[in-house]
């Protein structure tokens, strides 16, 4: 069984939406470890509204902090620390979905990323956006993930913008998953034809 960990080159980018395809494609479980801020509409909880498959599981997150923002900064304001050492991935025999906080390098503590909760193992998944600057912040992280081992793929999320998903291939030859469109809405029937096309470069 695959773990396939989601990143983002940037917040709000399309990382939930990426990862409730993954979890149908695979019918996989899913762990958002930190969540920060909307705990009654989590993460979690748009995922699991979004698949439909009957194997799937949704983990609790490790931490589930209340103000949205950074997660080393909403710990601090519900008066914690976030300790990498306390976020255990669920004991599952299925396939596994983690879904990060916002891009790479959002700080967890005074000395921790996002970054530093993926495992050597695990099949990196970023998620690019189109928007000025969004060459630079894509090839940040794809290459901060290449120098250390990583096994890197690409999702791109939103309008297809050729001269800029050229250059990001070409600078980092990483294979590419898939796109999601900007679509009027996204449903469990929407999701699942998105897993129709993914599945096939996922496994």
């Amino acid at each position: 069984m695959k773990t396939f960990f989601v990143t983002g080159i940037s917040t709000d980018v399309g990382k939930t939406i990426a990862s409730a395809i993954l979890v149908e494609a695979l019918e996989a479980d899913y762990f958002k470890p930190v969540q920060a801020g909307d705990l009654d509409n989590s993460d979690t909880h748009k995922v699991k509204r979004l698949v439909s498959n009957p194997k799937s599981f949704f983990h609790p997150n490790s931490y589930a902090l209340k103000t949205p923002m950074s997660p080393h900064g909403a710990a601090e304001i519900d008066g914690l620390e976030i300790d990498t050492k306390q976020i255990k991935r669920p004991d599952t025999k299925n396939h596994l979905v983690v879904e990060g906080a916002g891009g790479l390098l959002v700080p967890l503590n005074d000395s921790e990323t996002i970054l530093d909760l993926i495992q050597p193992s695990d099949k990196v998944i970023v998620v690019s956006r189109h928007y000025l600057g969004s060459i630079n912040h894509s090839l940040l992280t794809i290459n901060a993930l290449k120098e250390k081992g990583f096994d890197v793929s690409i999702i791109y999320s939103g309008d297809e913008h050729p001269s800029t998903e050229s250059i990001i291939e070409k600078m980092t030859s990483v294979p590419v998953i898939g796109r999601i469109n900007d679509e009027p809405y996204f449903d469990q029937n929407v999701i699942k034809e998105y897993a129709e096309v993914f599945r096939k470069n996922l496994i």
